[in-house]
């Protein structure tokens, strides 16, 4: 099975890129889903948050308040790194789990979206790594678009590896500004030569 690894700055346009990979009968697994998943009510790793980051993190419903722990986490070095040691290992054992499924299924090629992918040092378990990147501008006014304010959209982008080292480290980048059917033919051609 061939294991390609999908990467790129916050707001850049991996999950759009994805789409495009499940369009054409891969299987893909999204890390940024793993998570979510893992900080379900009753999950291991919400109790350890919760530990870590006191009981104010979850709401009545005993859901994470994810906006609030991200704004702790993002305004401080340090409690992002105690996050990201709760969540990280959690994660990578859940999709590497996912790739063994679909290699005994016989699955022939799969995408692993992880936006961390350099800063956790995963390049070792894929083939070939794809990078999404847009301009500046286009990230700053998609990240409005989601409701986050300047602050915000300045401490997500410092918490990432600068998306040119992204790009340097990639074996193909697919460029994320314009029309969709643009991209559609950055990731046929990248299929061709993969």
């Amino acid at each position: 099975m061939k294991i390609y690894g999908l990467t790129g700055g916050v707001g850049m346009g991996k999950s759009t890129a994805a789409g495009f990979f499940l369009q054409h009968g891969i299987r893909v697994v999204d890390t940024d889903e793993i998570a979510r998943q893992l900080v379900q009510p009753g999950q291991a790793a919400l109790a350890e948050i919760q530990s870590v980051f006191g009981g104010d993190l979850l709401a009545a419903d005993g859901s994470l308040k994810r906006d609030e722990l991200a704004r702790i986490v993002f305004a401080c070095e340090a409690d992002r790194k105690k996050l990201e040691a709760i969540l990280h290992p959690r994660i990578r054992e859940c999709w590497l789990a996912q790739l063994e499924t679909w290699r005994k299924e016989g699955c022939a090629i799969a995408v692993v979206i992880i936006p961390l992918l350099f800063e956790t040092r995963a390049e070792s378990h894929f083939e070939k790594i794809i990078c999404v990147a847009c301009s500046p501008a286009a990230q700053h006014e998609r990240l409005i678009a989601r409701g986050w304010d300047a602050d915000q959209i300045q401490r997500r982008i410092a918490a990432q590896l600068p998306v040119e080292q992204k790009i340097a480290r990639s074996h193909f980048v697919i460029w994320t500004e314009g029309r969709l059917e643009v991209q559609q033919r950055q990731i046929e051609k990248i299929l061709k030569q993969c």
